[in-house]
C-alpha cells in the first residue's frame, strides 16, 4: 500500500472484512507490536461498523501515517450524512442513534493514539483516527487526501509537506490527464519537491518545472507557511487553486498560466497574511471551487485532514482525479 492509501466503499459486510484485513496486513507491514496492531484492529472493526450502520455513502481511506523516525496508521471515514449535532453527546459510551448499545465513538476514542471528528447534521461527518506504535506525535500541521477519477487505479494528483531548513512548505500538482503516465509526472514533481534545497517557492517551483521536463507535465502550485511573519508565500503554475480560510471567509491565492514541465512565461511568488485561527486550502482542477466555509461551522479549526476529506467528498467531482490538501501556521 502506498502512503497516498487506498479508499474503500462500505456498504456491505464484506467489504468491512476486506478492510480489517488490510489493516492487520499493514500493521504486519509497518512492524506495529501486539498492543498496537491489536488496537488497530478494534479501531478498523468499529469505524466499518459505524459506517455500515449510521451512514449514508460511508467510505473509508486506510493509509500509513509517519514522522521523523517511526510509522503508524490512519484511518479517515467520510460519509454524506446524516451527521451530528452533538459531538461530546454522541461519543459517550452508551449513547445511540440506532438502538444500538452506542459503544462504538467512544471504543475508538479509547484504543487511538489520536483522533478528530467534524460533522453538520444532513451533511456528514469526517472522523481521523491515528495508531502508533509508541508514544504519539504532535498533531500534523498539514494533510492531504486524494483520489483517482473513476475507473482508474492511480490518481493523476498527487501532494507532498516538507519542512526544509525551518521553512513549512507544501505542493499540490495535477498531472496532465489521468491515468499512470499523469500519476508519473505528479510523482516526479513530488520526487523533485522534496529533494530540492531549503528555497522560497517561487525557486521551488522553478526547480520542479525543470526536474519534470521529461514528463508530460504538471500543474503545481506551492505554499510556504512562515509562522513567525504571519505569512503565507504562494507560487504556482496552472489551475490549482489555493485559498486562505478563515471563520466563514475565503481568499484566494495566485497561480500563473502555465504546465510546469513545458510551459512558463513567468514564475512569481506571492504573500499573504495569515493568523492562527485560519488555514490554507489548496486542491487540484477535480475539486469544484464553489464551497463555502460557512456552510461547515468549526471546519476551519479541524485538524487539516479533517479538512482536506470533507472538502474532498463534497466538491470532488467523480469525473476527474481529486485532491484537497490543507495547512495551517506550525507551532
Amino acid at each position: 500500500m502506498s502512503d497516498e492509501g487506498t479508499w474503500f466503499r462500505i456498504d456491505n459486510a464484506s467489504v468491512a472484512s476486506t478492510v480489517r484485513r488490510a489493516a492487520d496486513r499493514l500493521a504486519e507491514t509497518l512492524g506495529l507490536p501486539e498492543k498496537a496492531a491489536s488496537d488497530l484492529s478494534i479501531v478498523t472493526a468499529e469505524m466499518t461498523s459505524n459506517l455500515l450502520k449510521h451512514a449514508v455513502e460511508g467510505t473509508l481511506l486506510l493509509r500509513p501515517v509517519r514522522n521523523a523516525d517511526t510509522a503508524g496508521v490512519e484511518l479517515v471515514a467520510v460519509d454524506s450524512g446524516p451527521g451530528m449535532a452533538d459531538l461530546p453527546e454522541s461519543m459517550r459510551d452508551g449513547h445511540s442513534t440506532s438502538g444500538t448499545l452506542g459503544i462504538g465513538l467512544g471504543a475508538i476514542v479509547r484504543q487511538a493514539g489520536w483522533c478528530d471528528m467534524h460533522s453538520v447534521p444532513g451533511r456528514g461527518t469526517t472522523l481521523a483516527v491515528q495508531v502508533w506504535p509508541g508514544d504519539v506525535p504532535e498533531p500534523a500541521w498539514a494533510a492531504g487526501a486524494s483520489r483517482p477519477i473513476t475507473g482508474e487505479a492511480v490518481s493523476g494528483d498527487g501532494y507532498a509537506i516538507r519542512v526544509a531548513g525551518g521553512r513549512h512548505q507544501v505542493l499540490v500538482s495535477d498531472g496532465l490527464g489521468h491515468g499512470p503516465l499523469a500519476a508519473t509526472a505528479s510523482q516526479a514533481a513530488v520526487n523533485a519537491f522534496r529533494a530540492a534545497p531549503a528555497v522560497p517557492p517561487a525557486a521551488l517551483v522553478e526547480t520542479v518545472h525543470r526536474a519534470i521536463a521529461h514528463t508530460r507535465g504538471a500543474a503545481i502550485a506551492i505554499a510556504e507557511l512562515d509562522a513567525a511573519a504571519g505569512l503565507v508565500r504562494y507560487a504556482g503554475l496552472g489551475n490549482i487553486a489555493g485559498t486562505i480560510v478563515e471563520g466563514t471567509s475565503r481568499r484566494g491565492m495566485i497561480s500563473l498560466p502555465g504546465i510546469a514541465g513545458h510551459q512558463r512565461r513567468q514564475i512569481r511568488e506571492y504573500e499573504y497574511p495569515i493568523s492562527r485561527s485560519a488555514a490554507v486550502v489548496m486542491h487540484s482542477d477535480g475539486v469544484v471551487d464553489r464551497w463555502q466555509p460557512a456552510d461547515y461551522p468549526g471546519l476551519n479549526t479541524a485538524a487539516p485532514v479533517l479538512i482536506a476529506a470533507t472538502v474532498l467528498r463534497d466538491a470532488g467531482v467523480r469525473r476527474d482525479d481529486a485532491c484537497v490538501l490543507a495547512a495551517r501556521l506550525p507551532s
